[in-house]
């Protein structure tokens, strides 16, 4: 064999090692007790930031409220009761109140914990202020325009965050008092926020009315990671709490899959979603909250059977290696960008709750696909 043949079987048994070394790694990631230590580990980091230091988020802010959305989730699945505890004790220290702005979507984020809380322990006192509240949304008359001026976000869902904050409140609400009422509030409020910030060209959304003429340094419009990333994480919280007849039900369906097609397409090469989704290069490093909620999301389709496995499972594959290998050994989640409303920087030291939040709901999604394919993936 000449040097040339050696050098090419020596890249090629480079290669075979590494590609095996990421499979092998992979499947142990993947292994059901794996996934929920590791859930654990970066829940516990988080219970006890939230315990022993001065938070700088109000319990009822919507920080903490995306947080709660994960913890829940987790506390279903873990035998420890702790985590259940902490979140009913949240709600009792703020007497089930939300936040003062009445028809702030941010401020009412933390509703929709409450209500998946009433369908666990069916406690009227969880739900009830938020009942109230939600009847006062329904009565406003929602004729104002979304155009970003004149604080409009005390009024109306006139940024994409407010689809993780407001319509799943709600509909969650639906669930627990069993008055579609509630549901309906949300379609339409839901479709009004369409109308108005996605592009059906790029099959995402601006985050708000300043943002439709802007772009970013190669030309492209800007969409924001994180803030699509609401809109998925909100968009399959509301499809969870739809009942199957209703209405509108295959239109949130066709919108669901435009986006999750148009995700999966920019996915970065090491499975994360960068803070811009159309110049990743403007910051070249990956994003953990919008990949957090882009996975979850895309894991909803699967387990409910809207996603198609051999395009979308290798998607999310690599995107859980892209988080968990952003866990610090103390089980801090890194990556994450700070609060704000447009693409920036981010680095391994930055973390933040709604991070968390995202990553635990992604967890329990991957954890029931697991459990449901262990012909694939045994323990």
């Amino acid at each position: 064999m000449n040097n040339f043949g050696k050098k090419t079987v020596a890249i090629l048994v480079i290669f075979y090692f590494a590609f095996n070394a990421r499979a092998q790694k992979a499947d142990t990631l993947l292994k059901p007790k794996i996934i929920l230590n590791t859930m654990e580990k970066v829940a516990n980091w988080q219970l006890n930031a939230w315990l022993t230091k001065v938070s700088k988020w109000p319990k009822s802010d919507w920080t903490n409220g995306a947080a709660y959305t994960g913890i829940f989730e987790l506390g279903k699945l873990s035998h420890n009761g702790k985590y259940l505890e902490y979140l009913i004790n949240v709600g009792d220290s703020l007497k089930w109140n939300t936040g003062r702005r009445r028809f702030f979507a941010d401020d009412y984020c933390i509703a929709q914990t409450y209500a998946n809380l009433y369908i666990k322990y069916k406690d009227k006192k969880m739900i009830a202020k938020f009942k109230a509240q939600a009847d006062s949304i329904i009565a406003q008359p929602h004729e104002v325009s979304l155009e970003w001026k004149n604080n409009v976000q005390l009024k109306e869902w006139a940024w994409c965050d407010a689809m993780f904050m407001g319509p799943t409140s709600l509909s969650y609400l639906a669930t627990a008092t069993g008055e579609r009422k509630y549901l309906d509030i949300a379609d339409k409020l839901w479709w009004k926020t369409y109308d108005y910030l996605y592009d059906p060209a790029e099959h995402l959304y601006f985050r708000d009315g300043s943002y439709l003429n802007k772009k970013e340094k190669n030309g492209k419009k800007v969409f924001w990671s994180r803030g699509n990333g609401w809109v998925m994480g909100g968009l399959v919280r509301v499809l969870e709490n739809m009942p199957a007849n209703y209405p509108d039900r295959k239109r949130f369906i066709t919108l669901y899959k435009e986006m999750a097609a148009k995700i999966a397409a920019i996915q970065q090469p090491d499975g994360s979603w960068h803070a811009s989704l159309l110049d990743p290069e403007s910051f070249p490093v990956k994003e953990t909250s919008g990949t957090g909620f882009y996975t979850y999301a895309l894991l909803w389709g699967l387990n409910n059977g809207v996603l198609d496995k051999a395009t979308y499972w290798p998607v999310v594959q690599k995107a859980w290696i892209a988080l968990t290998s952003s866990i610090h050994p103390d089980g801090m989640l890194g990556y994450v960008q700070r609060v704000g409303a447009a693409p920036d920087s981010v680095d391994e030291n930055s973390t933040e709750v709604y991070g968390v939040g995202a990553f635990l709901l992604t967890g329990t999604q991957l954890y029931k696909y697991v459990n449901q394919n262990t012909a694939r993936h045994k323990k």
